[in-house]
């Protein structure tokens, strides 16, 4: 469906958003000057006064041959939610189930669930009280998810809730951001750069050593506990084996303590790896590696610009189990170029092989700023249908595995209008996947594009502080963002003890 023209009475601009978001939902596509089915739309959303939001949504539009259609609802919300999250709530149900109703839309697997932490909404409802069964029902009730994506999210939320309760308010997480890799992936629109000479990798190594002596600061002047580090990227192996040292000795010094459980690092690819990288990783007591084949499918590798091959992926694996790493994590990706249903299941049977401890299934994300993004016409991606054919194969694999998830998150534009998902055995939970989903705790970040979260528990609230994204200008303002840190920290935590 195109329209030409979009109105809206409202000067809100989040309800312009949440408009947007349904319209988004269903590919209603806006400002189209050709091969339109409605030449004119008018969405008007009246308030009504109340305790609760009352919200009366209609629908004008009007066809290229003059026909005019026009639909209403009204519904009320929810006592126990905010009144703006109600109101914006309602707004996106009604629209939700007036287009549905109107030109027989296939229902999203997710509804109008568009944020990007669905289980922070189920932890809400079960710390208000309500049971697994009614936060279900709420969620397939208020948000029309579909009853597999809200009983896999509430079952999720629940057992996230012993790893929650390990945590108090002094005690946080480390992320460590190396934003280096050896080429770009195609789909690739993280803040990564080319690894680069000598003199370049020196002057990054000066200003990141200062920049985590300013949090390893922090945490001493704080006494606070570090639960978790998590070094990730960009691709931190493709730092030279004697930057790469430097970087972890460094980061081992300055964080991991007896109150540290979890201690991460993204291998990424093959072809990132050396016998001395592994022989550091096990020598600073790393606990937990990343592997991220993203699909078994040669073809797909090549396509894509990852330079190794599948037998390779195989070989790195079996190289960190023999030397010890506790945990190995797999990256997988559904949705790539040309990919289909009989690509995944093998791409499966050749990864549940291996015995890793998690696996992590990313849906596909179209993001600005990539080179496929950019280049769509060039590509022959899967639709949603066979998208979703594709993650429930995955996800059979998984579950024959012995595996279940334990955190997720979305993102716009996602293939199928999927989600990523962390499964893993029994045990092999990652606290600090639970605990960056979930933002129930400090986390502290270091280096290129890194994110410091930090949680005031007086006033329940979070606020972020963000390193430059481009790496000129983070070598060059760093004095910027250590300041803009310590002064979120000293907010929350009320200067140092």
């Amino acid at each position: 469906m195109k329209i030409k023209e979009f109105t809206l009475n409202s000067e809100d601009q989040v309800v312009v958003k949440v408009v947007r978001e349904v319209l988004n939902l269903f590919k209603i596509e806006t400002g189209c000057e050709e091969d339109y089915s409605w030449e004119t739309l008018n969405i008007e959303n009246n308030l009504r006064p109340g305790d609760v939001p009352i919200v009366e949504t209609i629908i004008t539009m009007k066809g290229t041959a003059g026909e005019r259609v026009h639909l209403t609802q009204t519904t009320a919300g929810r006592s126990d939610e905010r009144f703006a999250a109600g109101k914006h709530r309602l707004i996106k149900l009604n629209l939700y189930q007036l287009f549905r109703k109107e030109f027989g839309f296939e229902a999203a697997p997710w509804g109008i669930l568009h944020g990007v932490r669905p289980t922070k909404i189920v932890h809400r409802l079960l710390e208000g009280g309500l049971s697994r069964d009614e936060v279900v029902e709420r969620l397939l009730h208020d948000y029309e998810a579909s009853e597999e994506k809200a009983t896999t999210i509430v079952d999720m939320a629940i057992r996230q809730l012993p790893f929650l309760a390990k945590s108090d308010e002094k005690t946080i997480s480390i992320y460590v951001g190396i934003p280096f890799c050896l080429s770009r992936c195609l789909y690739c629109s993280f803040p990564a750069n080319i690894l680069p000479k000598e003199d370049g990798l020196n002057e990054f190594m000066e200003v990141f050593h200062k920049d985590l002596a300013a949090v390893k600061q922090a945490v001493v002047d704080y006494g606070f506990k570090v639960q978790s580090i998590y070094v990730g990227g960009g691709t931190p192996t493709s730092l030279p084996d004697k930057y790469f040292r430097e970087m972890l000795s460094a980061v081992r010094e300055a964080f991991y303590c007896e109150h540290t459980i979890e201690f991460t690092v993204e291998a990424g690819r093959p072809d990132s790896m050396s016998p001395d990288k592994i022989q550091t990783m096990v020598d600073m007591n790393v606990t937990r590696v990343s592997v991220n084949p993203q699909t078994m499918q040669p073809r797909t590798l090549k396509r894509i610009g990852r330079n190794h091959t599948p037998e390779a992926i195989v070989t790195m694996f079996n190289d960190l189990r023999s030397a010890g790493i506790p945990e190995i994590n797999m990256d997988l990706i559904i949705g790539l170029p040309g990919e289909g249903v009989a690509d995944i299941e093998d791409t499966m049977k050749k990864i549940v092989a291996l015995g890793p401890d998690d696996i992590t299934l990313h849906s596909l994300t179209l993001k600005r700023g990539s080179v496929l993004k950019m280049n769509l016409e060039e590509y022959g991606l899967p639709d949603d249908k066979t998208c979703r054919e594709m993650f429930h194969t995955a996800m059979s694999y998984i579950d024959k595995a012995g595996m279940k998830p334990y955190y997720l998150y979305r993102q716009g534009y996602m293939s199928g209008q999927l989600e990523n998902v962390g499964c893993c055995r029994k045990g092999a939970e990652s606290i600090y996947n639970i605990q960056i989903m979930e933002e129930h705790q400090t986390i502290l970040g270091i280096g290129g594009a890194a994110t410091s979260k930090v949680v005031n528990f007086r006033e329940k609230r979070l606020k972020s502080s963000f390193n430059a994204k481009d790496l000129i200008t983070y070598l060059r303002d760093i004095d910027i963002y250590i300041d803009k840190r310590a002064k979120l920290i000293a907010e929350a935590y009320g200067g140092p003890q």
